[in-house]
């Protein structure tokens, strides 16, 4: 990772605090860590096009990127999209443009589900979510040869650190990660897939 890539991803809690702003075309989300400390953003990237299109039709099927940026604009992790119908096929890349994931959409009737695949398409953790309560599960593999998952951590609109606030839309979230649960060179994967999943399931409807 580079120096920047582990400062940000060193974090086991990561708080989501959506950038309201008047007939916006695209999304902008602040991230915080535990302290309060505001750390980095999620930006999405949209063509003049696309704009014009989104007036029309429904972005559920456009491409979208979203960029995870520091304090200084520098990009440590971006997920891209392309054209799509059915179930999203996603691209988690690295500050250096390198494919480190891919996610995939699972059908559930009213439960959203997605897998993490490394870039050889392994498995590497599951996000499994409840519309109506907003929790989202985060599973990965047991380490041992019983097979089956283990919890790793959870995506809630309940906060209950140093921006304790009450949470009216899914616009504000937490993403708690176990702590060592994560191993370094899966934690990119985990986390963009994590801190941007409101913008995911949005850019989807």
């Amino acid at each position: 990772m580079e120096t920047s890539e582990r400062e940000f991803f060193k974090y086991d809690d990561y708080f989501i605090d959506e950038k309201v702003a008047f007939l916006k075309f695209t999304n902008t989300y602040r991230i915080y860590n535990s302290a309060g400390e505001r750390i980095g953003a999620i930006k999405e990237t949209m063509p003049a096009v696309l704009k014009v299109l989104s007036l029309i039709l429904s972005k559920a099927f456009f491409p979208f990127r979203l960029d995870i940026v520091d304090l200084e604009g520098r990009t440590l992790a971006a997920i891209k999209r392309g054209w799509t119908f059915l179930m999203s096929n996603i691209t988690v890349l690295d500050s250096q443009g390198k494919i480190t994931a891919r996610i995939k959409q699972r059908f559930r009737v009213f439960k959203p589900a997605f897998s993490i695949l490394d870039p050889d398409n392994n498995f590497i953790a599951a996000i499994t979510g409840d519309w109506i309560a907003w929790h989202f599960d985060i599973t990965a593999p047991a380490d041992n040869n019983g097979g089956g998952v283990v919890p790793i951590g959870t995506i809630t609109k309940k906060w209950n650190g140093v921006l304790k606030e009450t949470f009216t839309t899914a616009d504000k979230y937490i993403v708690s990660l176990n702590r060592g649960a994560v191993k370094e060179d899966r934690k990119i994967a985990v986390v963009a897939a994590a801190i941007t999943i409101d913008m995911v399931l949005k850019e989807s409807k």
